[in-house]
Protein backbone atom coordinates (compact mmCIF):
# COMPACT_ATOMS: atom_id res chain seq x y z
CA UNK A 1 0.00 0.00 0.00
CA UNK A 2 0.98 3.58 -0.59
CA UNK A 3 1.78 4.63 2.97
CA UNK A 4 4.53 2.00 3.21
CA UNK A 5 6.44 3.88 0.52
CA UNK A 6 5.35 7.33 1.67
CA UNK A 7 7.90 7.08 4.47
CA UNK A 8 10.78 7.17 2.01
CA UNK A 9 9.27 10.22 0.32
CA UNK A 10 9.05 12.22 3.53
CA UNK A 11 12.52 11.09 4.58
CA UNK A 12 14.38 12.19 1.47
CA UNK A 13 12.19 15.02 0.17
CA UNK A 14 11.27 16.95 3.29
CA UNK A 15 12.13 20.22 1.59
CA UNK A 16 9.31 19.75 -0.91
CA UNK A 17 5.86 20.88 0.14
CA UNK A 18 3.26 18.14 -0.09
CA UNK A 19 -0.41 18.86 -0.61
CA UNK A 20 -2.57 17.43 2.16
CA UNK A 21 -5.88 17.97 0.37
CA UNK A 22 -6.16 14.20 0.01
CA UNK A 23 -6.21 13.77 3.80
CA UNK A 24 -9.89 14.72 3.81
CA UNK A 25 -10.90 13.33 0.42
CA UNK A 26 -9.31 9.87 0.49
CA UNK A 27 -10.71 8.74 3.89
CA UNK A 28 -14.21 9.58 2.64
CA UNK A 29 -13.56 7.73 -0.62
CA UNK A 30 -12.22 4.66 1.16
CA UNK A 31 -15.24 4.74 3.46
CA UNK A 32 -17.50 4.54 0.40
CA UNK A 33 -15.42 1.67 -0.96
CA UNK A 34 -15.81 -0.10 2.38
CA UNK A 35 -19.58 0.44 2.53
CA UNK A 36 -20.38 -0.61 -1.03
CA UNK A 37 -17.79 -3.40 -1.03
CA UNK A 38 -19.07 -4.83 2.25
CA UNK A 39 -22.75 -4.80 1.23
CA UNK A 40 -22.12 -5.88 -2.35
CA UNK A 41 -19.84 -8.80 -1.60
CA UNK A 42 -22.04 -10.01 1.25
CA UNK A 43 -24.94 -9.96 -1.23
CA UNK A 44 -22.93 -12.02 -3.72
CA UNK A 45 -21.95 -14.54 -1.04
CA UNK A 46 -25.59 -14.80 0.09
CA UNK A 47 -26.86 -15.44 -3.44
CA UNK A 48 -24.16 -17.99 -4.30
CA UNK A 49 -24.37 -19.94 -1.03
CA UNK A 50 -28.16 -20.01 -0.68
CA UNK A 51 -29.21 -19.54 -4.31
CA UNK A 52 -26.89 -21.49 -6.59
CA UNK A 53 -25.58 -23.81 -3.85
CA UNK A 54 -22.24 -24.04 -5.68
CA UNK A 55 -23.33 -26.12 -8.66
CA UNK A 56 -20.23 -25.51 -10.77
CA UNK A 57 -16.54 -24.70 -10.62
CA UNK A 58 -17.31 -21.15 -11.75
CA UNK A 59 -19.67 -20.65 -8.82
CA UNK A 60 -16.88 -21.74 -6.46
CA UNK A 61 -14.51 -19.23 -8.10
CA UNK A 62 -17.04 -16.40 -7.85
CA UNK A 63 -17.73 -17.21 -4.20
CA UNK A 64 -14.06 -17.16 -3.30
CA UNK A 65 -13.49 -13.99 -5.33
CA UNK A 66 -16.25 -12.33 -3.28
CA UNK A 67 -14.66 -13.62 -0.06
CA UNK A 68 -11.26 -12.23 -1.07
CA UNK A 69 -12.81 -8.86 -1.97
CA UNK A 70 -14.73 -8.85 1.31
CA UNK A 71 -11.57 -9.40 3.34
CA UNK A 72 -9.83 -6.65 1.40
CA UNK A 73 -12.57 -4.06 1.93
CA UNK A 74 -12.61 -4.86 5.65
CA UNK A 75 -9.08 -3.45 5.81
CA UNK A 76 -10.11 -0.14 4.19
CA UNK A 77 -11.18 1.63 7.41
CA UNK A 78 -7.64 1.10 8.70
CA UNK A 79 -5.91 1.70 5.38
CA UNK A 80 -7.56 5.09 4.79
CA UNK A 81 -4.78 7.68 4.91
CA UNK A 82 -4.19 9.09 8.36
CA UNK A 83 -2.76 12.58 8.98
CA UNK A 84 0.86 12.54 7.74
CA UNK A 85 0.29 8.85 6.85
CA UNK A 86 0.90 7.76 10.44
CA UNK A 87 -0.41 4.48 11.85
CA UNK A 88 -2.67 4.88 14.86
CA UNK A 89 -3.85 1.32 15.55
CA UNK A 90 -0.90 -0.37 17.26
CA UNK A 91 1.55 -3.10 16.31
CA UNK A 92 -0.89 -6.03 16.38
CA UNK A 93 -3.34 -4.31 14.01
CA UNK A 94 -0.43 -3.28 11.81
CA UNK A 95 0.45 -6.92 11.18
CA UNK A 96 -3.15 -8.10 10.99
CA UNK A 97 -4.50 -5.41 8.66
CA UNK A 98 -1.51 -5.43 6.33
CA UNK A 99 -1.67 -9.23 6.30
CA UNK A 100 -5.33 -9.09 5.27
CA UNK A 101 -4.48 -6.44 2.69
CA UNK A 102 -2.20 -8.88 0.89
CA UNK A 103 -5.30 -10.98 0.21
CA UNK A 104 -5.64 -8.87 -2.96
CA UNK A 105 -3.33 -11.43 -4.59
CA UNK A 106 -6.02 -14.07 -4.02
CA UNK A 107 -8.64 -11.98 -5.82
CA UNK A 108 -6.34 -11.61 -8.82
CA UNK A 109 -5.54 -15.33 -8.82
CA UNK A 110 -9.24 -16.23 -8.71
CA UNK A 111 -9.94 -14.05 -11.76
CA UNK A 112 -7.13 -15.91 -13.54
CA UNK A 113 -8.65 -19.22 -12.45
CA UNK A 114 -12.03 -18.14 -13.83
CA UNK A 115 -10.36 -17.43 -17.18
CA UNK A 116 -8.88 -20.94 -17.20
CA UNK A 117 -12.30 -22.36 -16.31
CA UNK A 118 -13.92 -20.53 -19.25
CA UNK A 119 -11.13 -21.77 -21.52
CA UNK A 120 -11.76 -25.37 -20.50
CA UNK A 121 -15.55 -24.96 -20.78
CA UNK A 122 -15.41 -23.59 -24.33
CA UNK A 123 -12.27 -24.97 -25.97
CA UNK A 124 -12.15 -28.40 -24.31
CA UNK A 125 -15.79 -28.83 -23.37
CA UNK A 126 -16.08 -32.52 -24.31
CA UNK A 127 -13.02 -33.61 -22.35
CA UNK A 128 -13.57 -31.48 -19.24
CA UNK A 129 -17.35 -31.52 -18.77
CA UNK A 130 -17.04 -34.14 -16.02
CA UNK A 131 -13.84 -32.73 -14.57
CA UNK A 132 -15.10 -29.18 -13.97
CA UNK A 133 -17.00 -30.12 -10.84
CA UNK A 134 -17.63 -28.40 -7.55
CA UNK A 135 -15.06 -30.69 -5.92
CA UNK A 136 -12.37 -29.65 -8.37
CA UNK A 137 -13.35 -26.01 -7.85
CA UNK A 138 -12.96 -26.34 -4.08
CA UNK A 139 -9.56 -28.00 -4.50
CA UNK A 140 -8.43 -25.27 -6.89
CA UNK A 141 -9.72 -22.60 -4.49
CA UNK A 142 -7.65 -24.04 -1.62
CA UNK A 143 -4.56 -23.98 -3.83
CA UNK A 144 -5.24 -20.35 -4.80
CA UNK A 145 -5.66 -19.26 -1.17
CA UNK A 146 -2.34 -20.91 -0.29
CA UNK A 147 -0.66 -19.29 -3.30
CA UNK A 148 -2.06 -15.88 -2.34
CA UNK A 149 -0.80 -16.31 1.21
CA UNK A 150 2.68 -17.29 0.01
CA UNK A 151 2.72 -14.31 -2.38
CA UNK A 152 2.50 -11.98 0.63
CA UNK A 153 5.96 -13.09 1.78
CA UNK A 154 8.51 -11.89 2.76
CA UNK A 155 6.78 -8.58 3.57
CA UNK A 156 4.37 -10.29 5.96
CA UNK A 157 7.28 -11.50 8.09
CA UNK A 158 8.84 -8.05 8.48
CA UNK A 159 5.73 -5.91 9.11
CA UNK A 160 6.19 -3.90 12.26
CA UNK A 161 5.07 -0.67 13.91
CA UNK A 162 8.07 1.62 13.83
CA UNK A 163 8.70 4.95 15.50
CA UNK A 164 10.33 7.69 13.44
CA UNK A 165 10.98 10.81 15.52
CA UNK A 166 7.67 11.23 17.35
CA UNK A 167 5.55 9.53 14.68
CA UNK A 168 4.55 5.88 14.19
CA UNK A 169 4.50 4.13 10.82
CA UNK A 170 3.47 0.64 9.74
CA UNK A 171 5.90 -0.76 7.20
CA UNK A 172 8.28 -3.73 6.87
CA UNK A 173 11.53 -3.63 8.85
CA UNK A 174 13.90 -5.64 6.73
CA UNK A 175 17.07 -7.33 8.06
CA UNK A 176 19.76 -4.71 8.64
CA UNK A 177 22.55 -6.70 7.01
CA UNK A 178 20.62 -7.18 3.77
CA UNK A 179 19.33 -3.67 3.25
CA UNK A 180 21.08 -1.18 1.01
CA UNK A 181 19.74 2.09 2.40
CA UNK A 182 20.38 3.95 -0.85
CA UNK A 183 18.42 1.53 -3.03
CA UNK A 184 15.83 -0.10 -0.75
CA UNK A 185 16.19 -3.42 -2.54
CA UNK A 186 13.50 -5.13 -0.48
CA UNK A 187 10.93 -2.47 -1.35
CA UNK A 188 11.91 -2.70 -5.00
CA UNK A 189 11.57 -6.49 -4.82
CA UNK A 190 8.05 -6.12 -3.36
CA UNK A 191 7.00 -3.75 -6.14
CA UNK A 192 8.41 -5.94 -8.91
CA UNK A 193 6.80 -8.98 -7.26
CA UNK A 194 3.44 -7.21 -7.39
CA UNK A 195 4.00 -6.31 -11.05
CA UNK A 196 4.79 -9.93 -11.94
CA UNK A 197 2.30 -11.83 -9.76
CA UNK A 198 -0.40 -9.17 -9.73
CA UNK A 199 -0.42 -8.23 -13.41
CA UNK A 200 2.08 -9.84 -15.79
CA UNK A 201 1.37 -13.53 -15.13
CA UNK A 202 -2.44 -13.08 -14.84
CA UNK A 203 -2.38 -11.00 -18.03
CA UNK A 204 -0.50 -13.75 -19.90
CA UNK A 205 -3.01 -16.35 -18.67
CA UNK A 206 -6.00 -14.20 -19.62
CA UNK A 207 -4.65 -13.31 -23.07
CA UNK A 208 -3.96 -16.96 -23.86
CA UNK A 209 -7.32 -18.21 -22.57
CA UNK A 210 -9.47 -15.60 -24.27
CA UNK A 211 -7.54 -15.64 -27.54
CA UNK A 212 -8.22 -19.39 -27.73
CA UNK A 213 -11.86 -18.86 -26.73
CA UNK A 214 -12.42 -16.15 -29.34
CA UNK A 215 -10.74 -18.27 -32.03
CA UNK A 216 -12.90 -21.28 -31.17
CA UNK A 217 -16.16 -19.32 -31.04
CA UNK A 218 -15.35 -17.48 -34.25
CA UNK A 219 -15.03 -20.80 -36.09
CA UNK A 220 -18.15 -22.34 -34.62
CA UNK A 221 -21.85 -21.68 -34.19
CA UNK A 222 -21.77 -22.56 -30.52
CA UNK A 223 -24.44 -21.25 -28.20
CA UNK A 224 -21.75 -20.63 -25.58
CA UNK A 225 -20.91 -17.18 -26.92
CA UNK A 226 -22.97 -15.62 -24.13
CA UNK A 227 -21.49 -17.94 -21.51
CA UNK A 228 -18.21 -16.02 -21.26
CA UNK A 229 -19.69 -12.52 -21.22
CA UNK A 230 -19.72 -12.03 -17.45
CA UNK A 231 -16.23 -13.40 -16.86
CA UNK A 232 -14.83 -11.44 -19.82
CA UNK A 233 -16.26 -8.18 -18.46
CA UNK A 234 -14.94 -8.99 -14.97
CA UNK A 235 -11.47 -9.50 -16.47
CA UNK A 236 -11.70 -6.26 -18.48
CA UNK A 237 -12.65 -4.25 -15.39
CA UNK A 238 -9.81 -5.91 -13.46
CA UNK A 239 -7.28 -4.82 -16.10
CA UNK A 240 -8.70 -1.28 -16.19
CA UNK A 241 -8.39 -0.98 -12.40
CA UNK A 242 -4.99 -2.59 -11.85
CA UNK A 243 -2.86 -1.71 -14.88
CA UNK A 244 -2.44 2.01 -13.98
CA UNK A 245 -1.44 1.14 -10.40
CA UNK A 246 1.10 -1.44 -11.55
CA UNK A 247 2.64 0.96 -14.06
CA UNK A 248 2.95 3.67 -11.41
CA UNK A 249 4.40 1.16 -8.93
CA UNK A 250 6.98 0.19 -11.55
CA UNK A 251 8.13 3.81 -11.78
CA UNK A 252 8.19 3.95 -7.97
CA UNK A 253 10.59 1.00 -8.03
CA UNK A 254 12.80 2.84 -10.53
CA UNK A 255 12.79 5.84 -8.20
CA UNK A 256 13.86 3.70 -5.24
CA UNK A 257 16.67 2.28 -7.38
CA UNK A 258 17.91 5.83 -7.90
CA UNK A 259 17.18 5.97 -11.64
CA UNK A 260 14.92 8.95 -11.02
CA UNK A 261 16.25 10.86 -8.03
CA UNK A 262 14.58 14.27 -8.01
CA UNK A 263 12.04 15.23 -5.38
CA UNK A 264 9.76 16.69 -8.04
CA UNK A 265 9.61 13.28 -9.71
CA UNK A 266 8.99 11.64 -6.33
CA UNK A 267 6.18 14.08 -5.64
CA UNK A 268 4.57 13.26 -9.00
CA UNK A 269 4.85 9.52 -8.39
CA UNK A 270 3.34 9.90 -4.92
CA UNK A 271 0.35 11.80 -6.33
CA UNK A 272 -0.05 9.24 -9.11
CA UNK A 273 0.04 6.41 -6.56
CA UNK A 274 -2.73 8.06 -4.55
CA UNK A 275 -4.95 8.22 -7.65
CA UNK A 276 -4.17 4.83 -9.19
CA UNK A 277 -4.25 3.04 -5.83
CA UNK A 278 -7.76 4.34 -5.25
CA UNK A 279 -8.80 3.09 -8.69
CA UNK A 280 -7.25 -0.32 -7.97
CA UNK A 281 -9.02 -0.68 -4.63
CA UNK A 282 -12.36 0.30 -6.17
CA UNK A 283 -12.19 -3.01 -8.02
CA UNK A 284 -13.17 -4.87 -4.86
CA UNK A 285 -16.61 -3.24 -4.85
CA UNK A 286 -17.21 -3.23 -8.63
CA UNK A 287 -17.59 -6.98 -9.15
CA UNK A 288 -20.96 -7.22 -7.31
CA UNK A 289 -22.28 -4.38 -9.49
CA UNK A 290 -21.18 -6.28 -12.60
CA UNK A 291 -22.98 -9.42 -11.44
CA UNK A 292 -26.24 -7.51 -10.98
CA UNK A 293 -26.16 -5.57 -14.25
CA UNK A 294 -24.42 -8.12 -16.50
CA UNK A 295 -25.08 -11.56 -15.02
CA UNK A 296 -28.62 -12.43 -16.08
CA UNK A 297 -28.76 -15.68 -14.14
CA UNK A 298 -27.32 -13.97 -11.06
CA UNK A 299 -30.23 -11.51 -11.21
CA UNK A 300 -32.67 -14.37 -11.50
CA UNK A 301 -31.20 -16.05 -8.42
CA UNK A 302 -31.31 -12.73 -6.57
CA UNK A 303 -34.92 -11.99 -7.53
CA UNK A 304 -36.00 -15.53 -6.67
CA UNK A 305 -34.46 -15.21 -3.21
CA UNK A 306 -36.02 -11.78 -2.70
CA UNK A 307 -39.34 -13.37 -3.64
CA UNK A 308 -38.99 -15.72 -0.66
CA UNK A 309 -38.31 -13.02 1.92
CA UNK A 310 -41.45 -12.12 3.93
CA UNK A 311 -41.14 -8.37 4.35
CA UNK A 312 -43.09 -5.35 3.11
CA UNK A 313 -40.19 -3.83 1.22
CA UNK A 314 -39.62 -7.12 -0.58
CA UNK A 315 -43.33 -7.26 -1.43
CA UNK A 316 -42.94 -3.94 -3.23
CA UNK A 317 -39.85 -5.24 -5.04
CA UNK A 318 -41.73 -8.36 -6.14
CA UNK A 319 -44.54 -6.28 -7.62
CA UNK A 320 -42.03 -4.24 -9.63
CA UNK A 321 -40.08 -7.24 -10.93
CA UNK A 322 -40.97 -8.99 -14.21
CA UNK A 323 -42.30 -12.44 -13.41
CA UNK A 324 -40.03 -14.14 -15.92
CA UNK A 325 -37.04 -12.90 -13.94
CA UNK A 326 -38.41 -14.45 -10.79
CA UNK A 327 -39.52 -17.80 -12.17
CA UNK A 328 -37.21 -18.15 -15.16
CA UNK A 329 -34.66 -20.90 -15.52
CA UNK A 330 -31.44 -20.25 -13.68
CA UNK A 331 -29.40 -23.24 -14.71
CA UNK A 332 -26.56 -23.47 -17.16
CA UNK A 333 -24.14 -26.14 -18.17
CA UNK A 334 -21.18 -23.85 -17.63
CA UNK A 335 -22.16 -21.73 -14.68
CA UNK A 336 -25.12 -20.72 -12.60
CA UNK A 337 -24.23 -17.05 -12.61
CA UNK A 338 -23.46 -16.12 -16.23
Amino acid sequence: PLFIFQFFYFKFCQSVDISHSSERFLPALYSLFFLFGLLGNLLVIWVIVFGTRLRSMTDVCLLNLALADLLLVCSFPFMAPQPSDQWAFGDAMCKMVLGVFNIFYCGIFFISLMSIDRYLAVVHAVYTIRARTRSLGITAAVVVWIAGFLASFPDLLFLKLQKVSSDFYCFPEYPKDTVNTSSHYWSVFSLFKMNILGLFLPLVIMLFCYSQIIWRLYHSHSSKKQAIRLVLIVVTVFLFCWIPYNITSFFKALELLGIYGTCDFSKGITLSLEITESIAYSHSCLNPILYVFVGEKFRRHLFRMINKIPCRICQVVRVCLPQDRIHGSVYSQTTSLD
